[in-house]
């Protein structure tokens, strides 16, 4: 399983991700760790799939166990506009989040 820290410290200093990802390679931009079902997941944007930028700009959400090879990218990010840390989704289950 990759290492949650590498998330809290990429969320905490607002720098990208790089991990394998359903057999390809991705750059995310985390902003939230929660929990689900007694799993770990992690939602943020993806920046690159394969070395490109996706068709289109969303929030999108990753199982930690599902990402190798987790490693701190130096991009930053600014967190999405519409990311809210108070959804109902996360209401009681998130490990941490970016501040806005």
């Amino acid at each position: 399983m990759s290492d949650p820290k590498i998330l809290f410290q990429a969320i905490a200093l607002r720098k990208c991700v790089h991990a394998n990802y359903n057999k390809g390679d991705v750059r995310i931009a985390p902003h939230i760790m929660y929990t689900k079902h007694d799993e770990i997941y992690v939602d943020g944007v993806t920046i690159e799939r394969d070395g490109r930028p996706p068709r289109e700009r969303k929030l999108g959400s990753f199982k930690l166990t599902g990402l190798k090879e987790l490693a701190i990218d130096p991009t930053d990010f600014e967190p999405e506009p519409e990311f809210d840390p108070a959804n109902e989704r996360y209401s009681g289950v998130t490990l941490f989040a970016v501040e806005a």
